[in-house]
């Protein structure tokens, strides 16, 4: 009996997850099985029967990842119940899963083991462990009070504007916050926000709580610790906040300037409400997935922009998905060290290590690889076109949720090609390898150097 008891121990820490992204994508697949076998019960659809599988799969994934591909419509397929489902898979998936079990650690034994402060760290990102207590605490503060704030607008707005009642006004503005301040883009509308595009009461607060989610929790928090002395911000505030200014006043101009003779789009709006409906877009396509206007009937250059404006995604350690602008923000800066005949990479007067040349690069490749290969696949099972299959792939990779109302018609297979993209795009592909990865090789030699011929 005890060599029996002996051998499983043993072989239960030989299985054992060893690295703790290993730990953190199993958090991952176990919330979207859980929230998979509770959109299945026929209590969370509407109507007779339960959920199929994929359906719930896809549903639960898309949450959890907090994207916003749906191949139902959410305000019709699912009852309340199963709203709440999404809703709480959304809050999960945007928290955190290892940050949102050691908060809990944290609010009920008050204290942290080591191998808990390891995990969160390296879900928050944040740069040293002794802080993440902290950190945790920081984190819930600010969720709380932006989804707070941004659930009172909207659901005074619901009410006093359009004439809903008291409960359902409240509803609709907590599910629309928490969707918005974790970059879901789940909305309780058939058409999305398509019936808001000129309401400012409406698509200003949820562009806000997206925008202060895609910044990142380590760039809020030196905000509030230094937001008047510029100069003591770190590399990381300083790209994002450059970076998402720059991607937002641009993605504005350029959506505002393609659409606005649109009759399908902007052509029929209001000079305003045009600007406000390209800022919104700009700001949803940073990883966010409401809109306001149809993306099945906007320019194929619009398309094109928007996959840009996905692929580059918000700040890091936030609910954004996307490569990250501080990724970008990276090669670019090599880029242009490079073009300049420069020997180091300097970026806002600090010199980058080469490390994070190798990483920037190996994120952007496979990434690349990913939705390359993905969009391939889905071109030889589908007759969508490139423009439409790019989008969709990418929206899915970037967790952002935008489409141009294709998910549904697509075929089992690719569906399942694009939940593999969602979990991907969520935990990264550097995380994701790094977690397939059994254990680290020590370098125990090295080869000579030899240059290859370049161009």
């Amino acid at each position: 009996m005890r060599g029996s008891l002996r051998t499983i121990r043993t072989w239960v820490a030989r299985h054992s997850p060893k690295h703790p992204a290993q730990v953190i994508v199993l958090g991952f697949a176990a919330a979207i099985l859980v929230g998979t076998v509770l959109l299945m019960i026929p209590t969370s659809k509407a109507g007779p029967g339960g959920a199929t599988f994929l359906e719930a799969l896809f549903t639960a994934t898309s949450a959890v990842c907090v994207t916003g591909l749906v191949v139902v419509d959410t305000p019709r397929y699912w009852t309340g119940e199963g709203q709440v489902i999404i809703l709480a898979l959304i809050q999960v998936g945007g928290f955190g899963i290892m940050s949102f079990a050691s908060l809990l650690g944290v609010l009920l034994a008050r204290r942290l083991g080591l191998r808990s402060r390891i995990l969160t760290a390296v879900e928050t990102k944040s740069e040293g462990f002794g802080d993440v207590r902290n950190v945790l605490l920081g984190v819930l503060r600010i969720t709380l009070v932006v989804e707070a704030a941004t659930a009172v607008l909207l659901g005074a707005r619901f009410f006093l504007g359009y004439g809903y009642g008291p409960g359902e006004a409240a509803w609709l503005g907590i599910f629309h916050s928490v969707s918005s301040f974790n970059n879901a883009g789940f909305a309780l509308f058939s058409d999305n926000l398509i019936g808001y595009v000129g309401d400012p009461w409406i698509c200003l607060p949820i562009s806000v709580a997206v925008i202060i989610g895609g910044l990142g929790f380590p760039v809020l928090f030196e905000l509030r610790r230094h937001f008047r002395y510029p100069h003591r911000w770190h590399m990381n505030t300083k790209l994002v906040l450059s970076g998402t200014v720059l991607l937002l006043v641009s993605g504005t101009v350029f959506i505002t300037a393609v659409e606005w003779s649109n009759p399908a789009t902007l052509g029929t709006l209001r000079p305003g409400e045009r600007i406000l409906a390209g800022f919104f877009q700009s700001a949803m396509a940073r990883t966010a997935g409401f809109n306001s206007v149809d993306f099945a009937d906007v320019h194929p250059v619009t398309l094109l922009a928007t996959d840009m404006l996905m692929f580059i995604g918000g700040g890091p350690a936030g609910t954004a998905g996307g490569l990250k602008i501080t990724t970008i923000g990276v090669l670019v800066f090599i880029l242009y060290t490079e073009i300049s005949g420069g020997n180091a990479v300097n970026i806002f007067g600090k010199r980058l290590p080469r490390s994070a040349h190798r990483q920037a690069i190996s994120i952007v490749l496979l990434a690349v690889g990913l939705v390359l290969g993905a969009t391939m696949f889905l071109l030889l099972i589908t007759d969508f076109g490139l423009d439409r299959i790019l989008f969709e792939v990418v929206s899915a990779f970037a967790t952002v949720g935008l489409s141009t109302g294709i998910t549904a018609g697509i075929p089992p297979a690719g569906q399942a090609v694009l939940i593999l993209m969602m979990f991907a795009g969520r935990l990264g592909p550097v995380t994701l390898a790094s977690a397939l990865a059994l254990r680290s090789r020590p370098l125990i030699y090295e080869y000579p150097k030899e240059r290859p011929l370049i161009g």
